[in-house]
């Protein structure tokens, strides 16, 4: 019985109880689906907090508007930086099941601190210090489970086989749907129990969220395959790089012909035949020195073949990363100017009022219906029509989301053109111009929801190429860490906007004119002219991608 488990073994892989992981009763979509769950409980914990922390923070904790803004923004993106902690700590040290239970139970610490923080709500100095501690918890455990429940459902598929990997892709698709499951709850339930009930109605709600997701998460593990450690993948990064350095700088060659590889030919043959780019294989890069002058390099900087292949793949992909920052940078700010042009239009919707802050759910409800739409219709037509096992390639889903978020901005800008011209037509009847800024518009708040709907789409096709590709062509030892570069991006998408904003606000206001975007009349601000500027940064950006992407050689199948 021992050796047919052998044989029948995962290589590389565990389950819960530190045994050998086998086929046929671990991995596969019943795994994954508890994942899934998980993931729409964790969201829900995460954006029901996240969604209303503004208004949380000016009203009952006395911060200033902007203040408290900045706050939000500084929670949001700690969180999202910190998925990369988690994604090197369960490549590195831990499995993915280990580090998704600790960060779990160090987000409802948090969460309970905020629970009994808002229960006084004291805006005594004492009282802030609880509810920073609380919220710098809530985002440690919320980077820890962002940087390791996605691999951890991903690594469930066999991807020597056509249909795991094919039920992969699938996963990650669901794995939005997910997502959005979590945000819907959050934005319409949980914000309207904050809003009438009282707040610590919604951060308890939230710690019962993340409190159910654990043992929905533990009910999983007899089928959960887990990728052993390997560890730490940050130190062959800077090993690989300080040798090439090295190499390059340091050590004085006689000849550029000598050959210090074991078998240089054979060495430099096989490494070119696998990474052929354009003749031009590993031996030849910058970082194939550290290869070839391996023998010349002290003991501690010697690396193999494999570690230099490995950080070669990572660099070429960081151009990729790089080139969706300038997508969330735009959900960021139509997240936040997008509320507030809604709030100066018509929000009814027959005899429904309904709240500006309820805008995030179009494009939520729109990724809920797009993502089985895109699984079960789409990608199969793509398929038939491509011949392909993907149908659409990753770098292709991405660079569709980075052209919608152009689409995006240039509709954002024309809606706010047509608003602002009929801000004029009022104001032609009214002589106050307060009146026309304090009254709502005799224009629907629909006409906003048109952005969102492309932004909707944009999210759902790059979040969720960004994550099948890091994750699929990321080494295997590094797998965690790169998936986690999809949140990164994000976190820097708003760190970007707020930058940007600071800098429009900058140029604009030179030679004493009036800065774009400042004031207190929404109506005064140039809004149309940074949508429109923005539309063209994203169109540079693409630009930029498809510089990159075109030149990208895929090491995983693309059928």
């Amino acid at each position: 019985m021992d050796e047919a488990n052998r044989l029948n073994a995962w290589d590389g892989y565990i389950d819960w109880r530190n045994r050998p992981a086998l086929h046929g009763r671990h991995g596969g979509m019943l795994a994954a689906s508890f994942v899934l769950v998980v993931e729409v409980l964790e969201n829900l914990a995460f954006l029901a907090n996240a969604s209303n922390l503004v208004l949380y923070l000016s009203t009952k904790m006395g911060f200033s508007l902007s203040g408290a803004a900045n706050a939000v923004t500084a929670f949001m993106g700690t969180a999202f930086f910190l998925a990369l902690l988690g994604g090197f700590l369960a490549d590195a040290y831990f499995t993915t099941f280990h580090i998704y239970l600790v960060s779990a139970a160090i987000e409802i610490l948090g969460l309970l601190v905020l629970t009994v923080q808002a229960h006084e709500h004291s805006t005594e100095p004492w009282g802030r210090v609880v509810l920073f501690v609380g919220l710098y918890l809530v985002a440690l455990g919320v980077g820890g489970i962002k940087g390791s429940l996605p691999p951890h459902g991903a690594e469930q598929f066999d991807e020597t086989t056509s249909s795991g990997r094919k039920q992969r892709s699938f996963f990650f698709n669901y794995f939005i749907f997910s997502l959005s499951c979590g945000a819907l709850i959050a934005v319409t339930v949980v914000v309207w129990l904050e809003d009438n009930k009282g707040w610590s109605y919604g951060f308890g709600i939230s710690t019962a969220a993340i409190l159910i997701s654990v043992p929905v998460f533990l009910a999983g593990s007899r089928f959960y395959r887990l990728k052993v450690p390997s560890g730490s993948p940050i130190t062959t990064l800077f090993k690989v790089l300080t040798a090439a350095i090295y190499a390059k700088f340091k050590i004085r060659r006689t000849s550029r012909n000598v050959v210090t590889c074991h078998s240089r030919n054979d060495c430099d043959d096989n490494v070119t035949k696998r990474n052929g780019d354009g003749g031009e294989g590993i031996i030849g890069s910058f970082l194939g020195e550290a290869l070839q002058e391996s023998q010349s390099l002290p003991r501690l900087l010697r690396c193999t073949e494999k570690q230099v292949e490995d950080v070669t793949i990572v660099i070429k992909i960081l151009p990729i990363f790089m080139s969706t920052i300038m997508l969330n940078c735009c959900l960021a700010q139509l997240s936040t100017f997008s509320v507030q042009q809604a709030s100066t239009m018509n929000t009814k919707l027959g005899s429904l009022t309904v709240p500006p802050a309820a805008l995030p759910v179009f494009p939520v409800v729109f990724t809920m219906i797009l993502a089985p739409t895109y699984n079960h219709l789409l990608l199969p037509l793509a398929r038939k029509t491509t011949k392909t096992e993907t149908g659409i390639t990753h770098l292709q889903r991405i660079g569709t989301g980075l052209v919608l978020s152009v689409v995006a901005m240039a509709v954002a800008a024309l809606v706010e053109t047509k608003r602002k011209l009929v801000v004029a037509e009022v104001t032609c009847y009214s002589s106050n111009s307060s009146t026309s800024s304090s009254s709502p518009l005799p224009i629907t708040f629909l006409w906003v929801a048109f952005q969102y709907v492309f932004l909707g789409s944009a999210d759902l096709f790059t979040l969720a190429g960004m994550m099948e590709f890091f994750f699929t062509e990321a080494p295997s030892t590094m797998r965690s860490l790169a998936t986690s570069l999809s949140w990164t991006s994000l976190a820097m998408g708003y760190y970007l906007s707020s930058v940007l904003v600071s800098a429009v606000n900058f140029v604009t206001g030179l030679n004493q004119h009036n800065p774009w975007l400042l004031g207190k009349n929404l109506n005064q601000y140039h809004l149309e002219r940074f949508y429109w500027l923005m539309c063209v940064l994203s169109g540079i950006n693409f630009l930029h991608y498809l510089f990159w992407a075109s030149r990208y050689a895929y090491r995983s199948n693309q059928g």
